[in-house]
């Protein structure tokens, strides 16, 4: 398996690194309900600027999303 890096993903792109046996649609829900439930880490990536209809993560987020979620 390929080593995780820690740069910009499209939403849908880090989605699917999560849960790759879904959609991409299916996998966008996932993922942001995994992180919506997650208030220190929503609170983490308030401070980054996050918005919730950006179509991606910064390497800053997506460090932030690894510190909490573990690697996909």
């Amino acid at each position: 398996m390929e080593e995780f890096k820690i740069r910009t993903y499209t939403k849908k792109e880090l989605a699917l690194l999560y849960f790759p046996d879904s959609t991409p649609q299916a996998a966008g829900k996932h993922l942001k309900a995994w992180i919506q439930r997650n208030k220190p880490l929503m609170d983490e990536l308030a401070i980054t600027g996050y918005q919730s209809n950006s179509k991606s993560y910064n390497p800053r987020q997506v460090k932030i999303i690894i510190d909490y979620l573990g690697e996909p």
